[in-house]
């Protein structure tokens, strides 16, 4: 295990769980490794209060609201009232300092506060002059997301900070630009930004808030009741308030003749990277990691080697964290982890699996089963669908994944959760099967 440390910002470091053992002729090495961030601007989960840092202290940071504004927020009126409380709450979070603004999303990206393409700075008087101009956001118009993130990144992209990142409302489907337009957009804006996305209500589309929050390294969820609103933005920006480091990535190297088979993020979510390398000299890439605090996050690695006889070993990767620059030039952070492969005739050695690896391969099956399964669901498919989330059922009760198990038990009658016998629900309330859908990669952490 390696650190890196630096005054005012989090120590990195390292730790690699694996069996390196192989049988003889064998390729395959997984590991799960271990990135922790600690000394930065959080403590455990909660983050330091908004209000203690001076202007300048802390990370340099710029945040943009984007707030659904289309016809739909008002139905019911609450709804449209619930976001703005719930953006107020989230101006109230900011630190002093913070560069900000409000984007008021329908067909259209429309400037709510500060307005003329720019961002204020977070102080009172500012967050004061933010709470007033929500006041006059109402509901109208069509919705197209795309537009609301390109129209943040430009306003982040206007200020010279470390940390850049989106809240981003929505109520509805992104009915009034293409699929194409949209993945447009967050092809433009991946590794510019990152974004958190919340769906409000029942009527928006699950795949398409997952998505945005996946391609910008961020969380998603739904929050069903509008009156859940101010909670939920209140700790989203706490959360961004307490990153430290941005645009980290995972520089993975390997030997001649290994070829990388897969990199997953497995805890706190499920989130595949393999396809987000970028080459980074010979034999090793680079996977985004996003901006951190004080966190920890798993990541599992599979990686297929020459195959040896028995008695040789070979270094099968080498794990390290980096910040890439625009200009070429690489910030090395100074943690670094070994992956190892030793073949041996030895049989209960190389057949036994790492507790770790073996919990996170569960897990990841765990999430793409409920998907699958509530897919099958929706184009009537009963019977696969039951045999997709029995399954589920059976690898949540494994794991001792009792949120999941809790979600999976609103659409599914369990009737041996040990053997994932169940019997789908004859009716299922919309929410509910949102939620499942929306939180099915949130993964258990394996007790190391």
């Amino acid at each position: 295990m390696a650190i890196f440390s630096k005054s005012n910002v989090p120590q990195f470091s390292v730790d690699v769980y694996q069996n390196e053992y192989l049988p003889e002729g064998g390729r395959e090495v997984n590991a799960v490794v271990t990135v922790t961030a600690t000394g930065g601007g959080t403590i455990g989960s909660a983050v330091a209060a908004p209000h203690l840092y001076s202007p300048g202290e802390g990370p340099s940071a710029a945040v943009v609201l984007m707030v659904d504004c289309s016809g739909s927020m008002d139905y019911p009126p609450t709804k449209m009232r619930n976001a703005r409380d719930a953006t107020a709450a989230a101006v109230d979070t900011l630190r002093d300092g913070v560069h900000f603004a409000v984007v008021a999303g329908t067909h259209l990206a429309r400037e709510v506060y500060p307005g003329e393409g720019g961002l204020a700075v977070a102080g009172p008087d500012t967050r004061e002059q933010a709470k007033q101009a929500l006041r006059k956001l109402s509901a109208g118009g069509g919705t197209a997301i795309g537009t609301w993130l390109r129209r943040a990144d430009r306003l982040l992209a206007s200020a010279d900070v470390a940390i850049r990142h989106g809240i981003l409302l929505t109520d509805g489907r992104n009915e009034h630009e293409s699929p194409e337009d949209l993945k447009a957009a967050l092809d433009a804006c991946a590794g510019r930004f990152t974004c958190d996305a919340r769906g409000v209500g029942t009527d928006w589309e699950v795949k398409e808030v997952t998505g945005i929050a996946s391609a910008l390294l961020g969380t998603a969820d739904i929050v069903a009741d509008p009156a859940g609103l101010a909670a939920d933005f209140t700790q989203m920006m706490e959360t961004a308030m307490g990153k430290e480091v941005a645009d980290v990535s995972l520089r993975l190297w390997t030997p001649a003749g290994a070829t990388v088979t897969f990199v997953k993020q497995v805890a706190p979510t499920v989130e595949e990277l393999t396809g987000r390398r970028t080459e980074a000299g010979p034999r090793a890439g680079d996977y985004p990691l996003g901006s951190w605090g004080d966190e920890s996050r798993d990541y599992h690695l599979c990686v297929e080697v020459p195959p040896a006889a028995v008695g040789q070993e070979m270094l099968a990767a080498r794990v390290s964290l980096v910040i890439p620059h625009s200009d070429g030039s690489v910030q090395n952070l100074g943690a670094q982890g070994l992956v190892r492969a030793v073949w041996t005739d030895d049989l209960a050695a190389s057949t036994s699996i790492n507790p770790q690896v073996a919990h996170y391969t569960g897990q990841a099956e765990l999430a793409e089963v409920i998907q699958e399964g509530l897919d099958l669901r929706k184009v009537g498919d009963m019977d696969g669908a039951t045999a997709k989330l029995g399954r589920a059922v059976q690898l949540a009760s494994a794991s001792g994944s009792a949120d999941t198990a809790k979600l999976l038990a609103k659409v599914v009658d369990v009737v041996d959760a040990a053997t994932g016998t169940v019997r789908l629900k004859a009716k299922v309330e919309e929410a509910d099967e949102m939620t499942l859908e929306t939180r099915s990669t949130k993964t258990v952490r394996v007790k190391k």
